[in-house]
């Protein structure tokens, strides 16, 4: 079958089969890649909390960083993916060829500049992200890793993003899935066995990094997806102006969630390490439930762009809708368990009593909005591919940019601990009004047929 035969097969499945179908189908391999994703980034939690809530703080101060790394990668991988299965939804593969190439390579070289000037400043970068005296030497030692991964960190999410924007969700879950899995085994062996510590988890890190990176490339060549050649990176303003506006909501979503980290490490610290650590515990639990519906939203995103491009818009609010309702019950679900388990859910992180109080705590409140922030998210996905990319990067300011920061400085001297604990579910119900007058907003253009 010749690639052209290829991408017309894809074409038809993609605007023809029942979306409800399809869906299911894209979004178990991006659930399980997410999740798996998630429970890496846990590992580190758990295994460094062995050693002491320093070493747990310093992991959860760093995870700004990561956030940061995250942040080109969506940027690219998203703004180039959107492109490319819209082009393909038009069958234009000369464009779409072209610009797998493009965000591929621009977020490799991103990455390494990134790579180079954070380690030539890691010590005061360390505390700019809001390490303590005590989290700083363990905030060093594993940042150094972080920073050597950058590069093939962020090209590894752009190769993520635009395999499975392509329809191929099950290369790019095994290319994420091999690295998560690697990081799980080795975390032990290199903390505890070759008594490492923190180090350990950052090598850990890096090696997993790596392999991710090249089983996706391999992925890449070996199935029916865009190949990636550097004889087509041509970049181009007309191809940097599409990624933006088709990464700008990513970037700013990421990059405001690493500010808000930021933030918050640098408002909670004055608590102690305990609170750092308990905050570093939550946030990763709240990530891994956070990531079920961002990749149940993933397998929404392909059926959208190719419809979207193939101007099948019923099929695109068919498929809209039915995104929103599973979403709901599934967080449904997921609130219900962590508003009742909440203590035991710490507890497996950290055996300090303090922590499991702060924890316990901070991801009931967290916990309470979850349906909101799920809504708000699947919004932004959708304007995101459909073109309507001011509303999107509207949206994706909103939940970090607009309410929660502003709101960490003045509930924090409000309220101390409690008042810091309790502006993200705030920040999720204003920015849930702000989603539904878009959604009655984009449906009535999608029925008219004005986007």
């Amino acid at each position: 079958m010749t690639a052209e035969d290829s991408h017309q097969k894809k074409f038809i499945k993609m605007t023809t089969e029942p979306v409800e179908k399809l869906i299911r189908e894209l979004s178990v391999p991006t659930i399980v890649s997410m999740m798996i994703t998630a429970i890496y980034n846990l590992a580190d939690t758990f295994f460094v909390g062995r050693i002491n809530s320093s070493a747990t703080a310093a992991v959860g101060v760093i995870f700004s960083l990561m956030a940061v790394i995250q942040a080109v990668g969506f940027f690219f991988g998203h703004g180039s993916g959107n492109y490319i299965s819209r082009k393909l939804g038009e069958k234009n593969i000369k464009n779409a060829t072209i610009m797998a190439s493009v965000g591929f390579f621009s977020s490799f070289f991103i990455g390494c500049i990134i790579s180079i000037i954070g380690l030539i400043y890691i010590e005061p970068l360390a505390n700019i992200l809001g390490s303590t005296n005590t989290v700083l030497p363990y905030a060093e030692k594993y940042m150094f890793f972080i920073l050597l991964s950058c590069p093939f960190f962020a090209s590894s999410l752009v190769l993520n993003n635009q395999l499975r924007l392509q329809g191929n969700a099950m290369q790019a879950m095994i290319g994420i899935g091999i690295g998560s899995v690697l990081n799980c085994i080795m975390d032990p062996i290199f903390i505890f066995g070759m008594g490492m510590g923190i180090s350990g988890a950052g090598l850990s890190t890096f090696i997993s990094q790596l392999v991710s990176f090249f089983v996706l490339l391999v992925g890449n060549r070996k199935s029916d997806a865009i190949n990636i050649t550097f004889s087509n990176f041509k970049p181009n303003k007309e191809k940097y102006i599409a990624i933006l506006q088709g990464g700008l909501p990513s970037l700013e979503r990421q990059g405001l969630n690493s500010l808000s980290n930021i933030l918050l490490n640098q408002a909670i610290k004055s608590y102690g390490d305990c609170a750092l650590a308990a905050m570093t515990i939550v946030l990763r639990i709240v990530y891994l439930i956070i990531s079920v519906i961002i990749g149940w939203g993933q397998g929404f995103q392909p059926v959208c762009g190719f419809n979207f491009g193939a101007k099948l818009y019923d099929r695109v609010e068919t498929a809209y809708k039915y995104c929103h309702k599973v979403a709901f019950i599934i967080l449904t679900i997921l609130l219900i368990i962590c508003e009742i388990a909440a203590p035991e859910i710490i507890a497996f992180f950290s055996n300090e009593k303090e922590v499991i109080e702060i924890g316990t705590l901070a991801l009931r409140l967290q916990c309470i909005t979850l349906q909101a922030a799920g809504f708000a998210m699947i919004c932004s996905m959708l304007l995101q591919n459909i073109n309507l990319y001011k509303e999107a990067s509207l949206l994706a300011l909103a939940r970090q940019g607009l309410f929660f920061i502003p709101l960490i400085f003045i509930w924090e001297s409000l309220f101390g601990l409690t008042g810091i604990l309790a502006c993200q579910p705030i920040a999720d119900i204003l920015s849930l009004i702000m989603a539904l007058i878009m959604n009655h907003s984009v449906l009535r253009k999608i029925r008219l047929n004005l986007i």
